[in-house]
């Protein structure tokens, strides 16, 4: 959604490649004026000034560098241009996959010095800036991550259950788009955690043998061999996925009929 709005913004089609900015610092210049849109949590400069007002889309002029600074307790922002980025799409995207080497700039991160080539297909555009109003979450906040019962939620005992929706946990440093970690209490099944492999999906708690748990990503595997507890609402993954490394969550059980509508109101 994000991408997508970004990709409005500066003019470019929907499904255009874009920059994924997560975590860290940096900035781009461009040759001639380009039209860019940033969406997301995100402090940014125009060479020394500072963007006070929250002007999502604008024209950079050419040699003017944007500096972007991701907000403390974010994850990801998105930075369109005008007409997208021309990368070559692979099985029917332009993303990159950077645990199989494919796509965007050859299948890696970018790095300091490259060059992205903006492409054609530049689209009308919206001419408005959006201020942020009310209350957004502080960098202290907990995030509250509804879920519904795991297939192997049985494996778990009573203690175990209100252990885990008790408990605070933390997003763990090492945490990206396949799984994000969770720091906090261990929660033990009743027998092992580790079991044949069988499908998962995107969103499912996995407790591995260790107690503590993951939860799959986008990016994650099909096939999983741990014992699943819960599994978050699709509507509330996109919440945990911008909680950066330290930021605290908390997990609260729906109905499997709550969830369904929170699903037909998602889609």
């Amino acid at each position: 959604m994000l991408l997508d709005l970004a990709n409005c913004l500066a003019g470019a089609p929907s499904g255009a490649a874009a920059i994924e900015w997560a975590l860290g610092s940096g900035a781009i210049r461009s040759d001639i004026p380009v039209r860019i849109a940033v969406v997301g949590p995100a402090a940014l400069w125009l060479d020394d000034q500072p963007v006070t007002r929250c002007t999502l889309a604008c024209t950079v002029p050419a040699g003017v560098t944007l500096s972007i600074v991701p907000g403390a307790h974010h994850r990801f922002s998105y930075l369109a241009i005008a007409g997208g980025i021309a990368v070559p799409e692979i099985l029917g995207s332009r993303s990159t996959y950077l645990p199989g080497a494919l796509g965007g700039q050859h299948g890696r991160c970018l790095r300091a010095g490259d060059r992205l080539e903006a492409g054609s297909d530049v689209r009308p555009h919206p001419e408005i800036e959006i201020t942020p109003t009310g209350r957004s979450e502080a960098a202290e906040d907990d995030v509250t991550i509804r879920v519904t019962r795991g297939p192997q939620w049985a494996r778990f005992d009573r203690h175990a259950r209100e252990a885990f929706f008790a408990a605070r946990f933390t997003v763990a440093p090492a945490s990206d788009r396949m799984g994000y970690r969770l720091n906090g209490p261990l929660i033990r099944s009743m027998e092992t955690a580790t079991l044949p492999s069988e499908a998962a999906c995107v969103g499912a708690v996995q407790i591995p043998d260790g107690g503590e748990p993951i939860v799959l990503m986008p990016d994650g595997p099909t096939v999983g061999g741990y014992a699943k507890l819960a599994v978050v609402l699709q509507a509330d993954l996109r919440r945990l996925a911008q909680c950066g490394p330290g930021r605290g969550i908390r997990f609260q059980e729906v109905s499997l009929e709550a969830a369904r509508a929170c699903y037909s109101l998602f889609r």
